[in-house]
């Protein structure tokens, strides 16, 4: 239940909203009601009427019937518009309040979790919470306001008949969803299992469908996920079947209602305690009062699924963070010379450190080089620079400041990354470009792509700087989309720069061209570039080798170009 209370505070702005959505549904619930009764009522006075030859007014009940008619329409329409208005809000809401408690454990915090898995918390799990209000607390408190109208309304013409449609209505609304409650939560927590997992699957199937294919392992993958998908299907068709019985028990129930009425309401109408249409009444009346209790079965069947879906978003959300932000940052320093002492990095889980006993001065205004094979710690030193993590030993340092004494916004306001693996979101080209500066007006775009040596490749596009990339990047080279990354780095104007391998996957002729590219970039900034070979970069003040996480080398060097 902590996880309801925790929710239900979330939702606590628009209170309003689910209020008088719940008002409007209880209204309309009552209208039909009330529609059925008397229409029971007037239909039998008529027809008693007419057998008589006795007069009528028909002209009251009449109104009042298709007033009856009309609040139920009106209802019924202004509920769904507040209710689905206040579902979309309370969605709305919970969707950038899970983004603003990821942003900050990212990258560090969420390095345990697949995308596949994460798309589906930010997706299914929020998508399954609007079920919380709309088919879960709307149709209880609906269903408790109204029975409590319809055990006083039957009570004002039989105790005893309005104990018996009572009694009903309370197996209809109270054993029944308890009953669908303990046999779904099986089903129902397990689909919720099943979904993130098939999700993550597929996604990552997808991603790397070329491996599978190459592998000959792409066949295997798809037993896997049939089997994942046909589990899913078994824990649904396990609650369409409680589902079904619900229905069928509730059908029955309202057919015994009607029963009771009678069976409890003829000696009533022999003893003159009744009259005939007031049978009639109570009759369908304890028809249609099982509407308010219909949904109650599935609003506790989806209790467990809802559960689920939230409890997996606070996981998430209640990890602290890797890094802990200051509470009183000091300001940033005025030199941008980066220095790490004594610092060492291990990652949680592992039992070796990623670096060790790093002491490295980085120059404001030098151009350094960072070499190192794959696994030797060059990517753990750039999380650490951008303070993604803190080191577990030691301190890094910016202009004399330990990096755990700044903001991290103002820190990496300092700094631009072109990173690894180059990321282009599936937009346009402006629209990436712009992610580093989203005032940059065209010319600063055009400056930056012909600082990048982009600019006529995308002159040349039918579409120019609207041109879309499709998803990451698929319609640019590598080397278009390592220049597209620098443009963006250049946009954000940072001192410091870093380029984490640069030319990774490419060519030796474009590998000379990004280098030329590069040297054009890299002036008035400190730069470090990390590589796991050597590049023909000009102006290299040191170059620094890294092996199984530890500094072996820093070679402080002339202005000039070094051999490929």
């Amino acid at each position: 239940m902590n996880w309801f209370r925790r929710v239900l505070a979330l939702y606590r702005p628009y209170l309003g909203w689910m209020a008088l959505g719940t008002l409007l549904a209880l209204l309309a619930l009552l209208a039909n009601v009330g529609l059925m009764a008397l229409s029971g009522w007037f239909i039998t006075a008529m027809g008693l009427a007419g057998i008589g030859g006795a007069a009528i007014n028909y002209f009251t009940p009449a109104a009042i019937i298709r007033g009856l008619a009309m609040a139920r329409s009106a209802g019924r329409y202004g509920e769904r518009i507040l209710t689905h208005e206040a579902t979309f809000r309370l969605i709305a809401r919970l969707r950038v309040w899970l983004f603003g408690h990821i942003e900050p454990l990212a990258p560090a915090g969420l390095h345990g979790l697949h995308s596949g898995d994460l798309l589906s918390r930010i997706q299914k799990d929020v998508d399954r919470l609007d079920a919380l209000y709309l088919r879960i607390l709307l149709p209880i408190v609906v269903a408790v306001l109204a029975l409590l109208v319809f055990a006083v309304f039957a009570a004002a013409y039989s105790t005893k008949i309005a104990a018996a449609v009572l009694s009903l209505l309370l197996i209809g609304g109270v054993a029944l969803p308890l009953w669908a409650l303990r046999r779904a939560r099986g089903p129902g927590l397990a689909q919720v299992r099943l979904s993130a997992e098939l999700r993550t699957r597929v996604i990552d199937g997808v991603q790397g469908l070329a491996e599978l294919i190459n592998a000959s392992a792409d066949a295997r993958y798809a037993e896997e996920i049939a089997r994942l998908s046909d589990a899913w299907l078994a824990a649904q068709d396990d609650l369409n079947r409680i589902s079904s019985l619900n229905t069928a028990a509730l059908g029955l129930l309202a057919g015994l209602g009607i029963w009771a009425v009678l069976l409890l309401g003829i000696p009533l109408l022999q003893a003159q305690l009744l009259s005939g249409p007031q049978l009639s009444m109570l009759a369908l009346f304890a028809l249609a009062s099982f509407e308010a209790v219909a949904p109650l079965p599935l609003a506790l069947q989806l209790w467990s699924e809802t559960g689920a879906a939230a409890r997996r978003l606070f996981e998430i959300t209640d990890q602290a963070s890797v890094t802990r932000e200051p509470a009183h940052p000091r300001p940033l320093p005025a030199t941008n010379e980066l220095r790490l002492e004594g610092v060492a990095l291990r990652y949680p889980g592992s039992r070796a450190n990623a670096l060790t006993g790093i002491d490295l001065n980085l120059p404001q205004g030098s151009r350094s080089l960072l070499l190192g094979d794959s696994g030797a710690g060059k990517s753990s030193l750039v999380n650490l620079l951008l303070r993604f993590w803190d080191p577990s030993e030691g301190r890094v340092l910016l202009g004399g400041c330990d990096l755990r004494q700044l903001d991290s916004a103002d820190l990496r306001s300092r700094i631009s990354v072109v990173s690894q693996h180059t990321h282009l979101f599936n937009a346009s080209i402006r629209a990436n470009l712009l992610l580093a500066a989203p005032q940059a007006s065209q010319a600063q775009l055009e400056r930056a792509c012909r600082a990048a040596r982009i600019h006529d490749f995308i002159s040349a596009q039918p579409q120019g700087y609207d041109t879309w990339l499709g998803e990451t990047g698929v319609k640019v080279s590598g080397g278009q989309a390592r220049r597209i990354a620098i443009a963006r780095a250049l946009l954000k104007d940072a001192p410091i720069l870093i380029l984490d391998e640069p030319t990774e996957g490419l060519d030796n002729q474009t590998v000379d061209e990004l280098c030329h590219t590069l040297d054009e970039v890299m002036h008035g900034r400190t730069v470090l570039v990390i590589s796991h070979r050597a590049l023909p970069l000009h102006g290299i003040t040191q170059t620094i080798t890294l092996s199984e996480g530890r500094l072996v080398a820093s070679i402080a060097q002339a202005n000039q170009p070094l051999a490929q």
